[in-house]
């Protein structure tokens, strides 16, 4: 959703996401692999409910300001570009800034949140799912500016990830999404990521079908 690069996401962060400029998809757009429309879903291995690899969703016990730093860190964000003026993104590998008015501030911060209760990646298709799981939700409380980011992320899905994009906008989808939920944030980070899929009606194991990738500006180690 907000504010980088990864379809639609702008954030000013030396990061990267999609095209959003909102951080709903860090502007830090990944290559699109067309084979994303024909490929066959995961099959993950169990891993220990501590693992915070990327082959599944963060796990559920974990304190979610733990699971939003742990997210930051392998994609290469910091929380510096939340009130930033600017956020840098780009597209299809192409670089490029774009203003953080305070509406794209509060989504990114929500954003990164609806990634850790989600599981759903950074790179094109991952944003192009969460875009469709936070427009499924709802986006009158979103601003315009916001929600024309998540609508142009999953359009851009429909090209890149069809089968994946089409399966979360079809899924049952009666909770909200953080965007229209009032919540004291800071209190929030101080919960359990089990506890943050709970209000949002998320599986206690998160919506994710793949491996969590990344923005192709994510750190190499990760």
């Amino acid at each position: 959703m907000p504010g980088r690069a990864d379809g639609i996401e702008a954030r000013t962060r030396g990061v990267g996401g999609g095209v959003m400029l909102l951080g709903v998809q860090r502007l830090a757009a990944a290559p699109v692999h067309l084979d994303h429309i024909f490929e066959e879903p995961d099959v993950r291995p169990l891993h220990p409910s501590s693992c915070t690899c990327r082959e599944h969703p963060l796990p559920a016990p974990m304190r979610v300001r733990d699971a939003r730093d742990a997210y930051l860190a392998e994609n290469g964000f910091t929380t510096g570009s939340y009130d930033a003026p600017t956020t840098a993104g780009s597209l299809f590998g192409l670089r490029f800034s774009v203003p953080n008015p305070p509406a794209h501030r509060r989504a990114i911060r929500l954003h990164d949140l609806h990634h850790v209760a989600t599981g759903f990646g950074t790179d094109h298709a991952g944003e192009a799912e969460l875009s469709a799981w936070q427009a499924r939700r709802g986006l009158l409380s979103a601003g315009a500016y916001v929600t024309a980011i998540v609508l142009t992320n999953v359009a851009m899905g429909a090209v890149v990830a069809p089968r994946r994009t089409w399966a979360v906008l079809r899924a049952p989808s009666t909770g909200p999404s953080l965007f229209s939920v009032e919540v004291d944030y800071d209190a929030l980070l101080e919960r359990t990521v089990g506890e943050l899929r709970a209000l949002l009606d998320v599986p206690t194991d998160g919506l994710a079908t793949h491996r969590r990738e990344l923005h192709p500006h994510a750190p190499r180690s990760a």
